[in-house]
Order: structure tokens, then C-alpha cells, then sequence
């Protein structure tokens, strides 16, 4: 493809257990560009990554997603995947019986014309080059996924799974949540490599130190279920030194929860 990514989200409303969680979201994520949405706790950021993504216990009451014009929301999951949208989850599930090396092959034939594979050499070359990057053993290949591997070999997974699908939009739900400042730095690296006019990324934290690695175009802080406000990276460092208490007030916000994210 070489149109240019483009994700559009407009007045998303999004439930769970008849529990309104997203109440009227808008967001716009072209290709070069990195978003970051930070927030409270219980505000609605993980349930935002699951809805794109179309997590079966979310449902959308109201809004529209489209990914370069297309219905988002009429897509199942795997189509959505094929589409090009990626998401970097926070608890990377374990698969027993399945290899790193088989299903990155998977998932990387799912995504190309029907009745093209990519062949078993280029893939080892591509594998092993992005390896490199993230300081990742060869063993890593042959191992089952994520299991058995700590909280940053898991999310150093998901960083290479990205590299090798190349998404059109990126979604990275806390990929800095258990790294250590060393791991911290070489999963930005990673991810720093992919930046492209052909990717649209969306970093979701709650600290200013990863943003510090992967530098956003945009920050945007969540509250009540909605983006309440927008900014450059000086948001974020306003933040980090002044917590969130300061916007609750500009805005007359009184009670910023609106539910646990699941």
C-alpha cells in the first residue's frame, strides 16, 4: 500500500457489562506520526487499545473507527490484523506447542496476497536482523511463545512482532511496565527504528521516562472516558512534575474515574 496511514476515531462510546467506559472518544492518528494518551488510573486508556482491536467484551454503543477509510468496526479480528493495525499488549498471552518462529511465519503469510508465503530463508534473515536489535538470543526462535519468559523478554516479543508485520498503525498499551532502565532503552530502540511516514503509532503510559525514549508528536490526557485535553511532548513533562490535579481543576473536573480497565 502506499497510501499514507490514517486512523480516525469519532465519538466512540464503548461499554462493558452495560458499564459505560469510553463516552464520546476522538482521535486522529496519520502515518509518521506518534500519539501518546496518558491518564489516571480507571480511565479508559487499555479500553480504548481493546476496542480498536475488537476485544469481544467490549461493546460499541455509538462512534466510528475507520482505518484509511474503512469500517473498522465491521471487521473481525483477524481482519483488522490483516488491515494493518498492531497492538502491543501489556500481558502478552503464553501459547504452549507454538514456536516464536512459527507463528511470526503465520502471521506474516496471513497478512500477504492470497497464495504468496514469504520464503522460509528471507524470513530467518528479517527475523534475525530485528533479534539483533532487541539483544534477543537466537533461541528465542524455537522457544514456545512467551512461555516461561520474564515481563521484559514478553515485551520484547511484542516489539518484534511489530517490526516483523510492519502495521500500518501501531497501538502500545504500557509496554513499559516492568522494564528496568535497560530494557526500557532497547525496546525503544526497537520500536524507534520502525518510525516511518508509513506508520501511525499510539504509546499508552502512565510515565513521563518512556516518552523520554520514544518522543511523541502528541500527548493527549484522558479523563471521564474522553480526551480532555491535547498538547505537544511539554505536556507530558508537565505532568510527570505536576501530576494530574491541575487539569481536573481547569476543567471543573470532579471525579475522574470512570471504571476499571480491563
Amino acid at each position: 500500500m502506499s497510501q499514507v496511514p490514517h486512523l480516525k476515531i469519532e465519538d466512540l462510546k464503548v461499554s462493558i457489562e452495560d458499564k459505560e467506559i469510553l463516552k464520546g472518544l476522538n482521535l486522529e492518528i496519520k502515518g509518521g506520526e506518534v500519539h501518546a494518551i496518558m491518564g489516571p488510573n480507571g480511565t479508559g486508556k487499555s479500553t480504548l487499545s481493546s476496542a480498536i482491536m475488537g476485544h469481544p467484551k467490549y461493546e460499541v454503543t455509538g462512534g466510528s473507527i475507520t482505518l484509511d477509510g474503512e469500517d473498522v468496526l465491521e471487521m473481525a479480528v483477524d481482519e483488522r490484523a490483516r488491515k494493518g493495525l498492531f497492538l502491543a499488549m501489556q500481558y502478552p498471552s503464553e501459547i504452549s506447542g507454538v514456536t516464536n518462529a512459527d507463528f511470526l511465519r503465520s502471521a506474516i503469510n496471513a497478512r500477504m496476497e492470497e497464495g504468496k508465503e514469504i520464503s522460509l530463508m528471507k524470513f530467518i534473515r528479517e527475523m534475525d536482523k530485528k533479534m539483533k536489535v532487541l539483544e534477543m538470543d537466537e533461541a528465542f526462535m524455537h522457544r514456545y511463545l512467551n512461555e516461561g519468559f520474564s515481563g521484559g523478554e514478553k515485551k520484547r516479543n511484542e516489539i518484534l512482532q511489530m517490526s516483523m508485520l510492519n502495521p500500518r498503525i501501531a497501538i502500545m498499551d504500557e509496554i513499559d511496565s516492568g522494564l528496568d532502565i535497560d530494557a526500557l532503552k532497547i525496546v525503544s530502540q526497537g520500536v524507534n527504528n520502525m518510525l516511518s511516514p508509513e506508520l501511525g503509532v499510539l504509546v499508552i503510559t502512565h510515565y513521563q521516562r518512556l516518552l523520554n525514549y520514544i518522543k511523541p508528536d502528541f500527548v493527549h490526557v484522558m479523563m471521564q472516558g474522553r480526551i480532555v485535553k491535547s498538547g505537544g511532548p511539554e505536556l507530558a513533562e508537565k505532568l510527570e512534575a505536576e501530576g494530574y490535579d491541575w487539569i481536573k481543576k481547569e476543567l471543573g473536573i470532579v471525579d475522574e474515574t470512570v471504571g476499571s480497565e480491563v
